[in-house]
C-alpha cells in the first residue's frame, strides 16, 4: 500500500545531507577548569544556550544554560565548570546521515549535540535544532535551482530509443559494516533516476526506501547486492542478502523495532525506521527470510500511481 502523504523534498534532503553540512564549525569552547560565574559572560556575548567543554584538545563534557540557572538556584559557592558540566556526552559524526541527527534529537530530547571526527575523535562542530533547519532551508534553494538545470539537459532519452520495451538495469554491491559508505548506493541510484527524467516525487520515495534497505545490509549482514529494473511505468528494487536472516518479520516490520547492538547505535545507525519506512514509500512491498539463509526483499514503485510522475520526455 503507498503511503497516503507525498514525501516533500525536505524528507528527502535528511537522508542525503550530512551532519557536517549544516553544523557550525565556529565552535565556542571552554575550559573544566574555568570558573563557573565566567560561564555567564561567555553564554551572554557569543549569544548561545551551551558549549563544549574541551581540555588539552579532547573534549571531556558539555555545559549549558541549564546547568547554570541550575548552579545559580542552588546558591553554591563558585566552582569550576568541570564540576557542573554534563560528562557523559552524545556525539553525532561528521559524516553521518541528517537524519539520524533528526532521531537522535527526538529520542534523546537534546538542546545540541557535538560533532566530532569518526577516526580522530577530535571535535569539528556543534550542531542544534535551529542549525538543521536553517541548513535544510539553504540546501532547498541550492536542490531547486539544480533541479531545474537538469530538467533543461534532460533529452528524449525514451523516446530516443527505437524498442517495443524498454528495461533498464542497475545493480549496487554493498558492503557489510562499511559505515563510512553507508547510503552511497542509493545515493547513485538517486542521480542516475534524475538523469532519466524521473519525476521528483517518485525519486524521492526510491531513494529513501533504497537507503534503508542498504543500511540493513550494512548493519545486519556481512553484505548484500541491490538490484533495480527500471521501466516507463515503473521501478522494481531487489535487496538480497545471505543471512542470518530475520526471525520474526511481522515484529520487524513494527514502527520503530530495531535489532541493531549499541555499538551500531553509538555509530549514529538503526535508528529502527527501516522496513516499516520502506512499506510506506512502495507501491508494493514483498519481504521473505529465512534464519540461515538470508532475506530476499521486493520493493514495488509505480512511476504513474498518483505521484503525477513519469518518465518525463522532453518537447
Amino acid at each position: 500500500m503507498v503511503m497516503d502523504s507525498r514525501i516533500s523534498k525536505v524528507q528527502e534532503l535528511v537522508y542525503e545531507i550530512r551532519v557536517g553540512d549544516v553544523m557550525k564549525n565556529d565552535v565556542i569552547t571552554v575550559s573544566p577548569q574555568a570558573p563557573m560565574s565566567e560561564l555567564r559572560r561567555i553564554l551572554a556575548e557569543k549569544r548561545i544556550s551551551g558549549t563544549p567543554v574541551v581540555d588539552n584538545g579532547e573534549m571531556v563534557g558539555i555545559i549549558s544554560l541549564d546547568d547554570f540557572i541550575r548552579w545559580l538556584s542552588e546558591h553554591s559557592p563558585d566552582c569550576p565548570i568541570g564540576d557542573k558540566m554534563t560528562k557523559d556526552v552524545k556525539t553525532l559524526y561528521i559524516d553521518e546521515p541528517l537524519i539520524q541527527a533528526v532521531n537522535k534529537f527526538e529520542r534523546l530530547g537534546f538542546g545540541r549535540f557535538a560533532v566530532i571526527d569518526r577516526e580522530s575523535r577530535q571535535l569539528r562542530g556543534i550542531i542544534t535544532k535551529g542549525d538543521i533547519v536553517e541548513g535544510l532551508l539553504k540546501k532547498l534553494q541550492v536542490h531547486y535551482d539544480e533541479e531545474e538545470a537538469l530538467r533543461q539537459r534532460i533529452r528524449h532519452f525514451f523516446e530516443d530509443i527505437l524498442a517495443d520495451k524498454i528495461i533498464l538495469f542497475f545493480q549496487y554491491d554493498v558492503v557489510g559494516h562499511d559505515f563510512k559508505r553507508a547510503g552511497e548506493s542509493a545515493s547513485k541510484l538517486k542521480s542516475t533516476l534524475n538523469r532519466l527524467g524521473v519525476d521528483s516525487q517518485v525519486v524521492r520515495r526510491v531513494a529513501i526506501a533504497t537507503y534503508e534497505a542498504e543500511m540493513n545490509l550494512i548493519i545486519y549482514t556481512e553484505g548484500g547486492k541491490i538490484r533495480v529494473r527500471v521501466e516507463p511505468h515503473q521501478i522494481f528494487v531487489r535487496v538480497e542478502d545471505s543471512g542470518p536472516g530475520i526471525p520474526d518479520i511481522e515484529q520487524a516490520m513494527q514502527p520503530g523495532y530495531s535489532t541493531a547492538p549499541e555499538w551500531v547505535r553509538e555509530l549514529g545507525f538503526g535508528a529502527g525506521m527501516g522496513l516499516d519506512n520502506i512499506r510506506r514509500c512502495a507501491t508494493k512491498m514483498e519481504l521473505t527470510s529465512e534464519v540461515g539463509r538470508g532475506t530476499l526483499l521486493r520493493i514495488y514503485i509505480e512511476i504513474d500511481d498518483g505521484c503525477n510522475g513519469e518518465i518525463k520526455r522532453a518537447g
